[in-house]
């Protein structure tokens, strides 16, 4: 599973990264978490407001930190 956190840097998106880390961890998934930063990269998703979160490709997240529940049914 490939999972991809997108935003600039602000409190959000840190807070995204860590949690999805975070619940990744706990579920034990096989997994690779990439932060990007550049906003072109960003765009290239049609993400216009962050954090975004990419999961295989498919944005799932726009705009918010889902909570943990979220996060597990999106990463399941």
């Amino acid at each position: 599973m490939e999972i991809k956190v997108l935003g600039t840097g602000c409190p959000k998106c840190h807070k995204l990264e860590a949690e999805t880390r975070a619940v990744a961890k706990e579920m034990g998934l096989d997994c690779t978490i990439e932060k990007v930063d550049q906003v072109q990269d960003i765009m290239a998703y049609g993400v216009m407001l962050t954090p975004a979160l990419v999961v295989d490709g498919a944005v799932k997240v726009v705009g918010k930190v889902p909570s943990n529940d979220e996060l597990k049914q999106l990463l399941s």
